[in-house]
Order: C-alpha cells, then sequence, then structure tokens
C-alpha cells in the first residue's frame, strides 16, 4: 500500500515532490506511521526500486541453482510474474534521471538497488560456473554487467519514448534468448 501511494505520488508530482508527507497523506496514513515503516524517503524510494527489481528479474533457488548456466540466466533475468511490468518502472527512471543532480542518494538507492543489484545476481551465476568449470571467464564483473546490458532494452529509447509502454513477453524472450545465444558462444569457453 505504501509502495503503491509512492508510485502514484511520484507519478503524479515528480520524485521532487514525493514528499513523505505526500506518500503518508496518498496511502492513507499519518507521516509518523510511515516513518514507523520506513526510516526515511531514501530507504522507501529503495524498496520502490527493489520491487521494480522483483519484477523483472527473479533470485534462483534451490534445484534452480543445479542447472545449466544458460538455463539459470534465463530464470534469473525472466520477470518473475511471468508478465513484464508496464510504464511505472520507465517514468520513475524518468524522475530520477531528472532529479539525480539534486537528489543523489535517491540517485545512489536506485543504482544499488536496481541496476548493480541485477549486475552482482548475474556475476553470481558466472562465478558458480567458472567455479565448476562451465565456462572460463576472466573478469565476471565485466561479463555481468555486458550480459545484464544485452537482456534489457536500451533505456535511451524508454527515457525519450513519450509513451514507453511495457514490451510484449514474447519480444522480451526473444531478446532474452538471443542476448544469452550471443554472450555465451561470444565470451568463450562455454559448454
Amino acid at each position: 500500500m505504501i509502495l503503491d501511494a509512492a508510485e502514484t505520488v511520484i507519478l503524479r508530482d515528480g520524485l521532487g515532490r514525493a514528499s513523505m508527507s505526500a506518500i503518508a497523506r496518498e496511502a492513507g496514513m499519518s507521516k509518523r506511521t510511515l516513518y514507523g515503516v520506513f526510516e526515511n524517503r531514501s530507504a522507501l524510494f529503495a524498496a520502490i526500486v527493489r520491487r521494480i527489481r522483483n519484477a523483472v528479474t527473479r533470485p534462483l533457488s534451490g534445484g534452480e541453482l543445479d542447472l545449466p548456466l544458460e538455463n539459470r540466466l534465463r530464470l534469473l533475468l525472466t520477470p518473475a510474474s511471468g508478465e513484464l511490468p508496464g510504464h511505472i518502472p520507465t517514468a520513475i527512471l524518468r524522475a530520477v534521471v531528472a532529479e539525480a543532480e539534486r537528489q543523489p542518494d535517491l540517485a545512489r538507492e536506485f543504482l544499488q538497488e536496481g541496476p548493480q543489484a541485477v549486475r552482482a545476481m548475474v556475476r553470481a551465476e558466472l562465478d558458480r560456473s567458472v567455479a565448476r568449470g562451465e565456462i572460463a571467464i576472466a573478469d565476471t564483473t565485466a561479463a555481468a554487467s555486458l550480459m545484464a546490458d544485452m537482456a534489457y532494452d536500451n533505456l535511451i529509447d524508454k527515457l525519450i519514448a513519450p509513451r514507453a509502454g511495457a514490451r510484449l513477453e514474447e519480444d522480451f524472450g526473444r531478446r532474452l534468448d538471443l542476448a544469452i545465444h550471443v554472450f555465451l558462444h561470444g565470451i568463450g569457453g562455454a559448454a
């Protein structure tokens, strides 16, 4: 409920006007209650970004960790719900870009909880594969960044397109399949 209210305020009023007071009002609660859940605005914003990240990726568990790297990457980088998120991630990204210079703490939260966290998840799988001898990669940090960038749309297009909508699931699946194929066959040493 709080995250929905925060997204509504950000989309309607912009990130700069998304104060804890405005979010509490939108959520129908007191500011004190909101601060009881989130220590500060940065923590609330980090939760929004984590929610978006969790909509476009999904952590692996149990037996999935024993699958071949190709399967693990596909599972990891496919939206958890089976549905791609709509316009909210793009609107949040636009707000972050517009406010990054004035609100560097929120920009930092966005980077840590969003792109850097996705890259860390990919790197963990690449490190696992290197340790198992599945693939030979000297720099898994750089390779993880490359894989994550290949898997997702060009952000410039999304930022500039006036009404950047959600991608069709089949389009995303085709791009992800191609990205994994190119990555695994181009990185060298893939089984």
